[in-house]
């Protein structure tokens, strides 16, 4: 692991010769491990594993990311060591777009995603009881938080969907909308900034963070940490095929394991932002 983008170049421009027809060869071979992340949560979480990573003789370079793209094409072309940002249903969409070979190293956390009043703003329990006919509701445009998001207005009662089409859901898939709910798409991370000009938006827990939305949260529309996206859309954290099993990465997820560490997850984010618990 280098600690600048032209270091990895230069590197890796040197040793091309040398991996001529080799598989899955394991590059990282210093002691500081670089790691992308979106802001929140992800960089802060990994700045709490720092001292565990210190005290092995490793440091740990944090480098802060606001989209979803550039992380996995950092791993991909060696400036970054592994990526801390995503779930492992995107990593796959990104891998069979981009036909990249990043995997899945281990399961860190769960940010629930929540419903949150736009210019409705009031706070209950069960959004169907209050829902206005032909509301403007904004999900992520990506296709796993979108469809995501689609699945959780199917659990709430406001929309039925098509259901041979599993997590491939799309909004053309609604075959059922009492509330004449039109469903307008953003990217994730616009959508805080969009909530003021829609009637309700699903929104991912960074992003509400980061937005500084959290008193438009309604309560009892988010997903719980006993449902299916707990498990299928965990963050992970992920590096390129053949480094999984380096020590590096090794101890990058056991600092993430440290009590310290899921206390402060489950402390700081006032349930937006759940640890994941094997």
């Amino acid at each position: 692991m280098k600690t600048t983008i032209l270091k990895k170049l230069i590197l890796a421009t040197a040793i091309i010769p040398f991996l001529t027809g080799c598989q899955n060869k394991n590059t990282i071979d210093d002691t500081n491990i670089v790691v992308g992340a979106s802001i929140t949560p992800h960089a802060e979480i990994l700045r709490q594993a720092r001292p565990y990573i210190e005290s092995q003789g490793y440091t740990l370079e944090i480098v802060e990311f606001n989209d979803y793209v550039l992380p996995n094409e950092g791993v991909a072309e060696g400036s970054l060591d592994a990526n801390f940002f995503q779930h492992k249903p995107y990593l796959d969409g990104f891998n069979q777009e981009k036909n990249t070979n990043i995997v899945e190293v281990a399961k860190i956390h769960f940010e629930p995603l929540g419903v949150y009043a736009g210019k409705n703003s009031f706070d209950v329990n069960d959004i169907v009881n209050t829902i206005d006919r032909k509301a403007q509701i904004g999900i992520p445009n990506d296709s796993t938080n979108g469809a995501r998001a689609l699945i959780l207005l199917e659990n709430l009662g406001i929309i039925k969907l098509d259901a041979s089409k599993g997590l491939n859901v799309t909004a053309k898939d609604i075959i059922q909308n009492p509330y004449e709910v039109e469903i307008i798409e953003f990217t994730a991370e616009q959508l805080p900034t969009q909530l003021s000009d829609l009637d309700y938006a699903v929104i991912n827990g960074n992003y509400a963070l980061s937005g500084n939305v959290l008193d438009k949260a309604i309560e009892g529309s988010f997903e719980t940490s006993k449902s299916e996206g707990a498990t299928l859309y965990a963050n992970i954290i992920a590096c390129q095929s053949g480094n999984e099993n380096s020590k590096a990465i090794k101890l990058l997820v056991e600092a993430l394991k440290q009590d310290n560490v899921t206390n402060y997850i489950k402390d700081t984010y006032q349930g937006l932002v759940l640890p994941y618990l094997e």
